[in-house]
């Protein structure tokens, strides 16, 4: 399963897979090693998280693996979870703000498209700076980029 699809999501796809056949043993395939994903797909159901980069070399091996229960990922991306394990997660209100910024949305914009007070984005805005641990907006996003927390869209 690869996690950038058009239309759905590969971790939204995991979860109705596996809700209708939980028996499935689902391996991801993709170019994300951010912690995010990688939670995000493990928790949906996959068993295992292989970065395309290492399918050459690791895929027989992995699909055994999962075929015998196991779950696996790579080491990078173990540690990029690790690292992150004890950060407090955004809530889904701060990954939309922080999806319009960016997407180059000022405060005010953000807040008319989400029909909240420009204080209200302040405040999330902060919120995401503290928990990212990220010193301006562009880092945030940034930060939320390479941890897989959100993505460019791309039309």
């Amino acid at each position: 399963m690869d996690l950038q699809m058009p239309g759905l999501s590969g971790i939204d796809a995991i979860a109705r897979i596996r809700s209708e056949f939980p028996d499935a043993r689902i391996i991801v395939l993709t170019t994300y090693s951010g912690d995010s994903q990688a939670i995000g797909a493990l928790r949906a159901g996959a068993r295992a998280y292989l970065l395309k980069a290492h399918v050459h070399k690791e895929l027989p091996e992995i699909i055994r693996a999962v075929y015998a229960g196991q779950k696996r990922i790579p080491p990078e991306v173990a540690a990029e979870v690790a690292e992150h394990l004890a950060d407090e997660s955004l809530t889904s209100r701060e990954i939309d703000v922080l999806r319009l910024i960016a997407a180059g949305n000022a405060n005010k914009q953000i807040a008319d498209q989400l029909s909240i007070g420009e204080a209200s984005v302040k405040s999330h805005v902060a919120s995401i700076l503290s928990k990212l641990g990220a010193n301006d907006r562009a880092h945030a996003v940034t930060l939320g980029l390479k941890r897989g927390i959100i993505d460019l869209e791309i039309p």
